[in-house]
C-alpha cells in the first residue's frame, strides 16, 4: 500500500504516473467534475504511457482531467457514455487521432460492475438498431422469445479514482454523488490508485466504509492548493468561467 499525504502528493503521484504503461487499459472515476481524480490524471498526462484505452463516463472539458491525457496525446480509445463537452475531445475523434466507443450510461455502468463480479457478460434488451456502433459488431440471442444484445464486461489494468477521505489500511468514503463510477470501478481493475480529498489517520468507522482497503494499492491526498482548472473550480473561486 502506498499512501502519500498532502505534503508527498505529487511526487507519489509523478513516481505512480511513470509506472503506467503504454496501451493500458484506465479506468477513471467521475461525472463531469465530482468524483474526477484530477491530480492522478495531471500525473499520468506529464509521466505515464500511451496509446492508452480509456473508460471514463464522459471526457471532461477542454484541458482539463481526460482532457489533460488529450493533450499530451496518451489516449488511443476513449470508452465513454458522451464526449461532447470537450470540443478537443470531438476534432480528435472527427480528425480519427482517436477511436471512441460510445454506450447509453446505465450500459457502460453494468459493464464495469460485471467486470468487477466476475461475470462476463449481461443480456440486455435494447434493439441493437439503436445502439451506437462498436468495433464489433453486437452479439445477439434469443430467450423466452426476446431478442437480447449480449454486453461484455469490462475490466481495466488500472483504476484512477477519486474518494472524500480514505484511511492509511485505504479504506474509503465518498461524498454524495461524487462516488459515481468509483465503487465499481475499483472491482473492476487489477491496480487501484485513490485521490482523496482527505486522509485519516484514524481508521474509518466499517459502518461508513464503502470501498474496502483489500482493492487499494495507493491513496494520496491531494495538497489543499491543487487547482483542477474546471470551470466549477473557477466559479468556487468567483472567477467568471
Amino acid at each position: 500500500m502506498i499512501v502519500a499525504n498532502a505534503a508527498e502528493a505529487n511526487d507519489a503521484a509523478a513516481r505512480l504516473a511513470r509506472q503506467v504503461p503504454d496501451g493500458a487499459t484506465v479506468m477513471v472515476s467521475g461525472f463531469g467534475e465530482p468524483g474526477t481524480p484530477f491530480l492522478l490524471l495531471d500525473a499520468v498526462a506529464r509521466h505515464g504511457g500511451r496509446d492508452l484505452t480509456v473508460v471514463k463516463n464522459d471526457a471532461n472539458e477542454a484541458g482539463v482531467g481526460v482532457g489533460r491525457l488529450l493533450d499530451e496525446g496518451r489516449i488511443r480509445r476513449l470508452i465513454s457514455t458522451h464526449i461532447g463537452l470537450n470540443r478537443d475531445a470531438m476534432a480528435a475523434w472527427n480528425d480519427g487521432r482517436i477511436e471512441v466507443e460510445i454506450h447509453p450510461q446505465g450500459i457502460l455502468a453494468e459493464r464495469i460492475r460485471c467486470g468487477g463480479a466476475g461475470l462476463p457478460a449481461f443480456l440486455a434488451d435494447l434493439d441493437p438498431e439503436l445502439l451506437p456502433e462498436t468495433p464489433e459488431p453486437r452479439e445477439t440471442v434469443r430467450w423466452r422469445d426476446r431478442t437480447f444484445t449480449v454486453e461484455p464486461a469490462l475490466r481495466a489494468d488500472l483504476a484512477l479514482i477519486h474518494a472524500a477521505t480514505g484511511d492509511r489500511f485505504g479504506n474509503l468514503r465518498y461524498h454524495a454523488s461524487a462516488r459515481n463510477f468509483a465503487p465499481a470501478m475499483a472491482m473492476a481493475a487489477d491496480s487501484v490508485w485513490v485521490s482523496v480529498d482527505r486522509l485519516s489517520d484514524v481508521p474509518l468507522d466499517p459502518n461508513e466504509v464503502v470501498t474496502a482497503g483489500a482493492f487499494v494499492d495507493a491513496v494520496i491526498e491531494v495538497p489543499r492548493d491543487f487547482d483542477p482548472g474546471s470551470k466549477a473550480a473557477r466559479i468556487r473561486r468567483g472567477e467568471r468561467p
